[in-house]
């Protein structure tokens, strides 16, 4: 189809039909385009009721899915803005999620599995070629196309959906659903394109024997398996899965990112390119019958989820194609397909991320006091931030030089650190977000040392600290410091530990 239309008004183009399902601030219904009877899925926003960062996000995704158009991603055909509402015009896909497909077939096999990660594949490799990194791959965003046997695989959902330049890599935030985190994401650290291939490698185990290679009821417990790798091909279910299809999966599941497989070259592995010659054609029953179990058990969390937020009044987790946490059905067969499992995606409630993104970052700030490093500290800090310190008197400084006074005594700060050992513990990190920009975070700091008679002791202060942020960086822009319980004495100053 050529390049989306653009048209004044909504009803110059399309006919509205019944509805598909239903959102905090939108509703998703059946249209028709008027000159040529083509039938579309529209979501209908109500603009008036977004939040500046909800109508920068819905822009976003407007944006990332305007310049994706391949076979196997559910495509947005029209984006129209009127003066209430906003319509996203998109694939009205029919049938149905992936792995509710697979286990309604009479026959599936390895070679099947190799069929389906291929067009996943394809449809990651096309958005990571345009820039794009999707961050919740899994088995509720994979749709088909429609009901037809051997409809294509469709990729949806680009809700939390980032744009990168090129293999940059940086945090943008915690992101995702719980089984299918890549562990760079849980270690905080700086991620981009490779996590999308974490998430296929997960995808991919399910396929061939119908349960993920993580698991466990207490989630701690279940990012430590990730964060470590921890997974096994145990007996008898993968003794008949061919060596090649488990080499596959070891290279999407690499815990270095940078030595993960990428989509390009995972999609001319052997085991995809040489389906025919390499992958096992015989039927897998047990993996239909784990798969069944696997469905069931996500749509029950997702039950209970849905009666959790509705409880909450948790209402606006709807993506921008209509989908809320429970599940929408016509009797038509259409379907438009819903975010479940708790299990369900965790983007912070936005708001959850942006405050680990302040702790984090006041983490780091702190980390570059304990080590003396005071070009670390300017780099986190604005020139002309602004404090209030116990050592002040009662006065509100301005600018470094206070500060930069106890790093230039690096020879107590980190000489008698290093020497007798000095623990510092963030304790009760409380963040209040302050519109997009802006945040405040208090905390207790809690300081271990042995002092110079080798005794161990210990003292704690409150601290304040507001956040800004410009060109898309956080800057600490004002400090305000409690005396310490156990001594008068700065973070910075060596006295408490000179005792």
């Amino acid at each position: 189809m050529a390049a989306p239309l653009v048209c004044t008004r909504f009803s110059d183009n399309y006919e509205l039909k019944e509805e598909l399902g239903k959102g905090a601030f939108s509703v998703v219904r059946k249209c028709i385009q008027k000159h040529t009877g083509l039938e579309f899925a529209a979501k209908i926003i109500n603009t008036k009721k977004l939040s500046a960062r909800d109508f920068q996000k819905l822009e976003r995704e407007a944006r990332i899915c305007r310049k994706l158009q391949h076979p196997n991603i559910v495509r947005l055909h029209d984006s129209i803005q009127e003066e209430l509402f906003h319509y996203l015009v998109f694939d009205l896909v029919t049938g149905g999620e992936l792995f509710e497909d697979i286990v309604a077939r009479e026959f599936y096999s390895e070679a099947d599995a190799s069929h389906c990660i291929q067009q996943i594949l394809e449809s990651v490799n096309h958005c990571h070629t345009n820039g794009v990194v999707h961050r919740d791959l899994k088995p509720e965003n994979l749709l088909l196309a429609s009901k037809v046997k051997g409809a294509a695989v469709k990729l949806a959902d680009f809700g939390l959906a980032i744009e990168v330049q090129g293999e940059q890599q940086a945090w943008f935030g915690f992101a995702g659903t719980p089984g299918y985190l890549s562990p760079e994401v849980l270690k905080k650290e700086p991620y981009g394109k490779p996590v999308d291939i974490w998430a296929c490698g997960v995808i991919l185990y399910i396929l061939l024997v119908g349960y993920p290679p993580f698991w466990d009821e207490d989630q701690h417990r279940l990012y430590a398996q990730i964060k470590a790798g921890a997974y096994d091909y145990p007996s008898p279910e993968w003794d008949t899965v061919t060596p090649d299809a488990k080499n596959l999966i070891n290279q999407m599941l690499t815990v270095n990112p940078a030595k993960r497989v990428t989509a390009s070259d995972a999609l001319k592995h052997p085991w995809i390119c040489y389906r025919e010659k390499v992958a096992s054609a015989v039927h897998r029953q047990e993996t239909v019958d784990c798969l069944k179990k696997f469905n069931a058990r996500r749509k029950l969390k997702g039950a209970i989820l849905t009666t959790m937020l509705a409880t909450r009044n948790f209402s606006s987790k709807y993506d921008v194609h209509g989908r809320s946490i429970a599940t929408n059905k016509k009797g038509d067969g259409s379907q438009v397909k819903e975010s479940t499992e708790s299990n369900t995606t965790l983007e912070d409630d936005d708001v959850r991320a942006r405050k680990q993104e302040i702790v984090k970052i006041t983490e780091q700030l702190i980390e570059s006091i304990n080590n003396a490093d005071f070009e670390a500290y300017t780099k986190i800090c604005d020139p002309h931030m602004t404090a209030f310190e116990p050592e002040a008197l009662g006065n509100l400084l301005e600018g470094m030089e206070f500060h930069k006074f106890y790093f230039d005594h690096e020879s107590v700060l980190t000489v008698l650190g290093k020497n007798r050992g000095i623990n510092t513990t963030v304790l009760n990190p409380t963040v209040h977000l302050l519109g997009d920009d802006a945040a405040c975070i208090a905390y207790i700091i809690l300081v271990q040392y042995i002092d110079k008679q080798g005794v161990p002791r210990s003292h704690q202060y409150e601290e304040t600290r507001v956040w800004h942020r410009r060109d898309n960086k956080w800057q600490n822009v004002h400090s305000h410091r409690s005396a310490s319980v156990a001594s008068t004495s700065s973070a910075f100053s060596p006295s408490a530990i000179n005792k």
